[in-house]
């Protein structure tokens, strides 16, 4: 099993640096992911309640027998859900769901500018964390411009800001500003559509030197860049795979050649436009 480092968030938490993502995982799939993933050494499940796959999160923690305070749940407020009393009755939808009096993080999947109601709905997780529902509340595809909004009505920063990053997309601004305010950064899709880059004969040649595949490079790569990390998989062996990526460190000159990778090319949609 491997031994995860966790990083501090800004609230006195901390998070694991490496989780399962369950982002496409099918309902009927998803536990058996999870409990996979426990096997492995993982505590930290990231799921959301757009995935529709919250219930099977939540069996495989019942079945699990691991103690409440050794695992790390994330949900996600959905777009349709914004708004004070709305978020407010996802959240307990969700909880409902996972079969847990608490998630460790809740975070707002999109600032949906368009709909104007990120505040209002920052307003409604500060007091459900308040009320022993959450243990830390935090954003996922905010930009700077949606983190000034949240931040000034409340007083109160995110502790983490979950954005789409792989090496094609390497978001160094985002990244910088998110460090600036003391927000951790998260990679979503942290291994791009897998073929893309995991094809690359400059990522497979790093590999070799360690003795590693390049999935496990680039997981790699997001740990030394001091990101939490959650890539998907439904299969166990990779699943404990892209969890053996403690015993190596990559040097100055790989870690040049993967930001080389960078194209600002984005696989998912648009933070500025999603509805």
């Amino acid at each position: 099993m491997s031994v995860i480092p966790s990083i501090a968030l800004n609230d006195g938490h901390s998070i694991p640096q490496l989780g399962l993502g369950v982002f496409q995982t099918p309902a009927a799939e998803t536990a058996a992911a999870v409990s996979a993933a426990f096997e492995a050494g993982y505590r930290h499940i990231d799921t959301a309640a757009i995935y529709g796959n919250e219930e099977g999160v939540g069996q495989a923690i019942a079945a699990s027998g691991l103690p409440r305070d050794q695992l790390y749940i994330t949900t996600k407020l959905w777009n349709a859900d914004q708004g004070h009393d709305s978020a407010l009755k996802a959240l307990d939808l969700s909880l409902q769901k996972l079969k847990l009096d608490y998630v460790d993080l809740y975070l707002i999947h999109w600032p949906v500018p368009s709909r104007g109601l990120a505040v209002d709905s920052w307003k409604a997780l500060i007091k459900a964390r308040e009320a022993g529902k959450i243990r830390s509340i935090g954003v996922s595809n905010f930009r700077p411009e949606d983190l000034d909004a949240v931040i000034d009505a409340t007083g109160i920063t995110p502790v983490l800001n979950q954005i789409e990053l792989h090496p094609l997309m390497q978001q160094a601004a985002q990244r910088a500003d998110d460090a600036r305010r003391g927000v951790i950064t998260e990679s979503w899709s942290p291994l791009a559509r897998g073929g893309e880059v995991l094809g690359d004969p400059r990522l497979q040649q790093i590999a070799d030197k360690y003795g590693k595949n390049p999935a496990q490079v680039i997981l790699r790569w997001h740990i030394e860049l001091g990101l939490v990390v959650i890539p998907k998989s439904v299969t166990p062996s990779r699943i404990r795979d892209n969890a053996d990526i403690f015993d190596f460190k990559l040097d100055a000159a790989d870690l040049a050649v993967i930001a080389g990778f960078n194209q600002d090319q984005r696989i998912g949609p648009d933070p500025a436009t999603l509805a």
